[in-house]
């Protein structure tokens, strides 16, 4: 690594894209910053991309490009807005791109930095769980890397070390259970907003952290699991471990289980994307096993976490019924953070409209796209209903 390595990081300002910054700028003698984007969050993307030296910030509100320009007026760089400045942003030569837009809208700029045979390291668990089939043959076709940066994931793909199909029993994903892991459902019909965003292990955005409380994020998880790694459906299993020490397992045909353990923290994932096959130290708390004492396991309630449920139905029936899930559940999310619908609202809601579109053959990115844009008007329909 005598040479710098020029990253891309797209969603900048989300929680993985903070946590990128703090590596980016404590390893500036091996690392150096193509392009930065944000959502709508002008200030702190004008003033991560003079931090980092980027040569091109994109904001994807196109309404604020001229904000982006004044906040960026006299410090050299190149600043976009809007989808296609994504794109360009994507096509841009820079060795990494650390994928880190949350939802469906970061497919497109992934797919772009795919086809031109860039690493990439996956922070956007929707690209696969949408469009997963054709994504992996575009990585394929065009030589690229894909790194997952989930810890799961990467837990995983640390531990799998490319073994053939046939010597792998079981992967075994690991989930914190969320802060309502011992709720009963009656009380769970009463979480605020708040409560659900108060995640006990992990410091995450929004919207993952109200996945993480629905469990919807681990059945994300699960679909992602299954086009990342070479095993059936049937032998990746989910397991609640409320210590979120153990990031996920893999047991082997000669009964051996390997694992990769860790502090919740996740630069040590995003910082393994950046540097692999090498690794590089990383200022994360270390585990003090005396201090931890035990580690505990259980099996997921999939009766009062559905999501669970529907997403391994999603899975099994494949097609466009994952696109389905995953744009149902953005929707009904953003609605219960908006106070619109209760939090047991969120999975009802995303099996209505599952149930009601139900899953066609997947041929191409456009009807990913055209499903979609179908699944969102029709969830919000059925919000305006409740």
């Amino acid at each position: 690594m005598s040479l710098k390595k020029s990253v891309s990081v797209f969603g900048v300002t989300g929680s993985i894209g903070t946590s990128t910054v703090d590596i980016l700028k404590s390893h500036a003698d091996k690392y150096s910053v193509d392009a930065v984007t944000a959502h709508r969050n002008v200030e702190a993307l004008a003033q991560i991309a003079r931090d980092l030296s980027a040569k091109f910030a994109v904001i994807g509100d196109p309404d604020l490009y001229d904000e982006l320009c004044d906040a960026l007026a006299g410090s050299g760089i190149e600043a976009g807005a809007g989808e296609s400045a994504l794109i360009d942003a994507a096509q841009r030569p820079s060795d990494i791109v650390i994928a880190a837009i949350v939802g469906a809208a970061g497919l497109k700029p992934t797919l772009a930095a795919i086809r031109r045979g860039a690493r990439v390291g996956l922070a956007n668990k929707e690209t696969l769980v949408c469009a997963g089939a054709l994504m992996t043959a575009e990585v394929a076709q065009h030589g690229a890397t894909l790194i997952p940066v989930d810890s799961e994931h990467s837990a995983i793909f640390q531990v799998l070390e490319d073994r053939p199909e046939h010597q792998v029993d079981r992967i075994l994903l690991t989930a914190s259970g969320g802060p309502f892991r011992e709720w009963s459902l009656d009380n769970m019909k009463s979480v605020t907003r708040a409560q659900a965003l108060a995640h006990p292990n992990w410091d995450m955005g929004a919207k993952i952290s109200i996945d993480s409380a629905t469990m919807m994020n681990k059945g994300l998880e699960l679909i992602e699991a299954w086009h990342l790694f070479p095993v059936p459906e049937d032998k990746i299993e989910i397991v609640v471990h409320p210590q979120s020490v153990v990031h996920s397992m893999v047991e082997y045909c000669d009964g051996s289980v390997l694992a990769q353990l860790g502090s919740p923290d996740m630069r040590t994932p995003i910082a393994y994307a950046l540097a692999w096959p090498e690794r590089i130290k990383v200022d994360v708390p270390r585990l003090d096993f005396a201090t931890i004492g035990g580690l505990n396991f259980q099996q997921p309630d999939t009766e009062r976490f559905p999501a669970l449920r529907l997403a391994r139905q999603a899975l099994q029936e494949g097609g466009t019924l994952p696109t389905v899930l995953n744009g149902a559940n953005e929707v009904a999310v953003e609605a219960f953070l908006r106070d619109q619908i209760g939090f047991l609202d969120v999975a009802g809601i995303v099996e209505t409209v599952m149930n009601k579109i139900g899953s066609h053959r997947l041929t191409d990115l456009d009807q990913v796209f055209e499903t979609d844009a179908m699944v969102r008007r029709e969830t919000a329909a059925c919000i305006a209903a409740v």
